[in-house]
């Protein structure tokens, strides 16, 4: 066989099976489309999973991604570089935060909180303070120690003894949790809307009722704002809009727009306990990915594109109510900003896979959150006539789901 000739069925003769990715083989994009190989057009409303959060092929971080590719793609750790330093300190200016810590993608960066977390319990408490406290239907990544922590069993079983020392808790129920966490307790972590869990935002009282017991109890409050970070409920990052500060915060997916970066924020007092050699990375903190990092922080932060996102997720609501005015499928819509959840009503349940097949088989690529929940997760600065245009190729596939009304 010809290398260079390859097809959807390459990836069955060639990959490790653990996806199941679409029938057509995207190819390039630009902005909100996305063209396949056969140069077929998609309307992106998926994002790479809330990643391409300034769409595909942005003309400044192309600028950008060259400018530092011609200087200096990696140098290791044992030295550092000024595109890192800077993008420490724009997050920095942004949030609560006093250090970083740069990874490649949202398990690492939950890895490293979570160590970081048990590490802080045992030099100021001794080891027997080591309990973290996690809520069912999270996702905290695919490392043992992350996939362990977070309350979905079906991606941690079938590997052996898992972790010890972690409990799930249901989620924005807070009498269970002021009950749970004690001094046993070194780390509560939460996202501040479940993702895959079924796009859940947490109650506030809820993520205040953590705060207090986590200060009560000398524990840790970590958020994970991997998916909800990044402008994407439209603040820079979603505890902004809770009165809430967590003591760690982690964040990736739309901070590299696609490429690989990951970041853990935190104070000075916590981040002194990872002292020289206690934790580390290869890749992480890479000038070329800290580079692209600045700027699409720099482009997300403004203001103007912040309230262009809570303008465009009302769009999509109202966009949603019409369809479901027209074809009754849902029982709810929530979340916050351009992180959607559209969870199907009882005569639909379980099939959120096939709408989601109608949608790319009329060209809009869409998002599940769980067999019941169809999930949006579009660009932050997604065109109108983009939106416009997505919905009205959506409405086509839920014609073809539901038959014509």
């Amino acid at each position: 066989m010809n290398d260079q000739t390859v097809s959807r069925q390459t990836f069955d003769e060639v990959m490790v099976p653990c996806f199941s990715p679409a029938p057509f083989v995207p190819d390039r994009g630009e902005g909100s489309r996305v063209w396949d190989t056969a140069g077929r057009d998609y309307i992106d409303f998926a994002c790479g999973i809330a990643v391409t959060s300034l769409g595909h092929a942005h003309p400044e971080l192309l600028k950008v991604l060259h400018e530092q590719g011609g200087k200096l793609w990696h140098i290791g750790n044992g030295y550092t570089n000024e595109p890192v330093l800077r993008l420490a300190k724009k997050l920095e200016s942004l949030t609560f935060a006093d250090r970083a810590f740069f990874a490649n993608s949202g398990a690492e960066a939950n890895e490293a909180a979570l160590k970081l977390a048990r590490r802080v319990a045992f030099d100021r408490h001794g080891e027997q303070k080591a309990e973290i406290v996690s809520f069912t239907q999270s996702f905290h990544g695919r490392t043992f120690f992350t996939v362990s922590v977070g309350g979905q069993p079906k991606y941690s079983e079938g590997f052996g003894p898992i972790p010890q020392g972690i409990i799930h808790l249901p989620y924005n129920d807070i009498d269970a949790a002021k009950r749970a966490i004690g001094p046993q307790t070194c780390a509560v972590i939460v996202e501040p809307v479940q993702g895959e869990g079924g796009v859940i935002p947490a109650d506030p009282a809820f993520l205040r009722a953590l705060r207090e017991a986590c200060d009560a109890h000398g524990a840790l409050l970590i958020f994970d704002e991997v998916q909800t970070g990044v402008g994407r409920t439209g603040t820079f990052y979603a505890y902004e809009q809770t009165g809430v500060t967590p003591d760690i915060l982690t964040t990736a997916k739309a901070l590299g727009n696609g490429f690989p970066i990951g970041a853990m924020l935190t104070t000075e007092a916590i981040a002194a306990h990872f002292k020289v050699g206690v934790h580390g990375t290869t890749y992480g903190g890479n000038p070329l990915g800290a580079a692209i990092a600045h700027k699409v922080v720099e482009l997300i932060s403004d203001p103007a594109v912040l309230a262009g996102v809570r303008a465009r997720g009302e769009t999509i609501r109202a966009k949603l109510a019409h369809l479901n005015a027209r074809f009754d499928v849902f029982k709810e819509v929530r979340g916050q900003g351009l992180l959607i959840g559209a969870e199907l009503n009882a005569r639909f349940a379980g099939r959120a896979k096939d709408f989601n097949g109608a949608a790319a088989n009329r060209g809009v690529m869409m998002l599940i959150a769980g067999p019941d929940v169809l999930r949006f997760a579009p660009s932050l600065i997604m065109p109108a006539a983009d939106l416009d245009e997505g919905f009205a190729r959506l409405e086509q596939a839920f014609e073809d789901v539901v038959g014509a009304r």
